[in-house]
């Protein structure tokens, strides 16, 4: 129980942290081919299509990890930064509303620190500071 308990939050952290350096690569990107004269006019598809593979991710892990964390306020928090980076995502793409692009940076940072400190929280030898499922 233990060790599926640590891989989700493990997941989760890698998973929140290629999405947030994605966020900080994808200015750099636009930079570049701005500066390219016979290049694309937007960014790759499958760079496009990174955004939704980290929120599917970041969705198992989340998932996996509130199963078993017994944290009472670690199951809302989660859920809550996952759906406004869902959010963020989703309406960069629909341009529904302008949010400034710094915003996305905000719930991928607060991922990373509470599946590391779930993480934390769930490192021990027995299942007392876990939830037992079986």
């Amino acid at each position: 129980m233990i060790l599926i308990k640590q891989k989700s939050d493990i997941l989760g952290t890698f998973a929140s942290s290629l999405c947030l350096a994605h966020c900080v690569a994808t200015p750099f990107l636009f930079l570049a081919q701005a500066s390219a004269v016979n290049c694309c006019d937007g960014p790759p598809t499958w760079w496009k299509f990174m955004d939704y593979l980290f929120l599917a991710i970041s969705f198992f892990a989340i998932f996996w990890s509130t199963k078993t964390t017994t944290l009472k306020w670690m199951k809302p928090m989660l859920w809550l930064s996952w759906s406004v980076l869902a959010g963020i995502i989703l309406n960069e793409k629909l341009e529904l509303l302008a949010i400034p692009e710094a915003a996305i940076y905000i719930p991928a940072i607060a991922l990373v620190m509470l599946h590391l400190y779930n993480r934390k929280h769930c490192k021990c030898a027995t299942d007392n500071c876990c939830v037992n499922e079986g």
